[in-house]
């Protein structure tokens, strides 16, 4: 099966990611598209198995195949989670209606080390711009305050918000160049703090539910099995009776 197919034909969950879900559009912003699909379950009973993810076919489309998604989401992945959170959602089938409801299992304070560590190094790659070229990319420190105002309040509420809400035209400005790069480090450097206190005391768990999240695969991958297709009697008589080669 061509990986095209697997997006067209066994998508559960469609969205628009970056600037436009983030609430910082501005005119010619680009539609970043992410998803994710379901490879049929016998798919994975060959040697070759079905990708991980998929580029395009779209541009700027980019899809995680479930149990890759669900995986990268457990370890607190901040872009598989803002993903899962995004306001603008194009699609959900029933699977991935049930994966959006479990949206609060894939949580926990993990997410402070590794929101954390992603936003150690891209600001390490700002202050490399700075030295090289006397000023940081504009829009990547906007993206990095962005998402260390998301991490902060996260950690505090427990509830992940990605549209930036009231912080849109003071991002913005930054974007612009309009606000001066010693500025950007002490908002950076107060935000981290801030992160850090909010993770002492945050109500999030400690630790994912991963136990909720793999019923759920388990469930996908079982249903997936059962629907016909090329291989309806022999992959419905494997499920059904439990296995090959059984008396």
């Amino acid at each position: 099966m061509r990986p095209e197919t697997l997006v067209g034909d066994h998508t559960i969950y469609a969205c628009v990611m970056g600037s436009r879900a983030f609430g910082l559009a501005t005119e010619g912003s680009d539609t970043d598209r992410r998803g994710v699909f379901l490879a049929p379950t016998p798919l994975f009973w060959r040697f070759e198995k079905p990708p991980t993810h998929v580029e395009g076919p779209a541009e700027e489309q980019f899809s995680w195949e479930l149990e890759r998604f669900c995986e990268l989401a457990l370890r607190a992945n901040p872009n598989i989670l803002e993903c899962l959170h995004s306001p603008l959602v194009e699609y959900a089938d029933a699977t991935g209606r049930e994966l959006l409801s479990l949206r609060g299992a894939f949580l926990s304070r993990r997410v402070h080390e590794t929101f954390t560590r992603y936003a150690h190094g891209q600001r390490r790659k700002l202050e490399a711009d700075v030295r090289a070229h006397g000023a940081p990319r504009w829009k990547h420190a906007m993206h990095l305050l962005r998402l260390l105002i998301s991490a902060r309040d996260l950690l505090r509420t427990g509830t992940l918000t990605i549209d930036v809400g009231e912080e849109r035209e003071p991002l913005l400005a930054v974007k612009r160049g309009e606000v001066s790069w010693s500025e950007v480090e002490s908002r950076m450097t107060r935000l981290a703090e801030e992160g850090a206190e909010s993770a002492r005391r945050s109500p999030l768990p400690e630790e994912p539910d991963r136990r909720r999240v793999e019923d759920f695969l388990v469930r996908a991958r079982r249903a997936s099995a059962l629907q016909a297709g090329p291989y309806d009697e022999v992959v419905q008589g494997v499920v059904r009776d439990g296995g090959v080669g059984q008396d």
